[in-house]
């Protein structure tokens, strides 16, 4: 479930061609770059706005730059802590009646509770989580899981291994784990931009904008 390096959507001579539009440069940076590296260009916000106030050759510079650093959405552990002091900022600057129609945010993800854990032992940024999982579409077709049971319905295999908030798995993951304790089962459900966005998985058979529901259990923390 580890975040991938999105494909070059353009070559040098591509990005430099009159028929290409700014703002989608601007779009392909904020669908894949971490908040980190954009807020570093100028580039967060609307993406109107940001087409005013950014020349084509800055854009260009950051786009190649993105793949020289390699600073992917999810791989910047500080990712959660400005998203929600920027959400805070939006509230209190922003009557909810004059709110603007979209604002640039985290994506949702909802968790339900299956299993509780011991309430206790949650795992903290950079420990080792093991979990068993089981990942399906919203039609409930299954698509990856490490659970496979014996005559005797036991499960046999090894939980999968990671350290959570690291940007080693998609961030749904990444933030929903982060919520759990030790020994609990939940169902998580998480937004397309939250897990694959609008490239998908094809060699996993996740179509594009797809809507990923997991069911995690958090076996042990190290």
């Amino acid at each position: 479930m580890a975040a991938t390096e999105p494909p070059r959507e353009w070559n040098e001579e591509q990005l430099r061609r009159d028929e290409l539009p700014k703002k989608d440069i601007i779009r392909f940076l904020q669908e894949h770059g971490a908040e980190s590296f954009l807020a570093e260009h100028k580039l967060l916000g609307n993406i109107k706005n940001v087409a005013k106030t950014a020349n084509k050759d800055q854009l260009i510079a950051a786009y190649n730059q993105l793949f020289q650093c390699k600073r992917f959405k999810g791989s910047d552990p500080m990712a959660k802590v400005t998203e929600h002091v920027k959400n805070v900022k939006i509230d209190e600057d922003i009557p909810k009646e004059a709110k603007p129609e979209e604002i640039e945010g985290p994506p949702k993800y909802t968790k339900s509770i299956l299993k509780k854990g011991d309430r206790v032992t949650f795992p903290k940024k950079g420990e080792t989580v093991h979990c068993w999982y089981t990942g399906s579409l919203e039609n409930g077709t299954v698509f990856d899981t490490n659970i496979s049971t014996s005559s005797k319905k036991k499960k046999v295999g090894k939980p999968l291994s990671f350290k959570v908030g690291m940007g080693r798995v998609i961030k749904g993951w990444d933030e929903g784990i982060s919520t759990m304790s030790k020994g609990e089962k939940a169902r998580l459900e998480i937004e397309p931009e939250w897990a694959y966005g609008r490239k998908g998985q094809p060699d996993a058979k996740i179509p594009p904008n797809a809507k990923l529901i997991f069911e995690v259990e958090l076996v042990d923390i190290d």
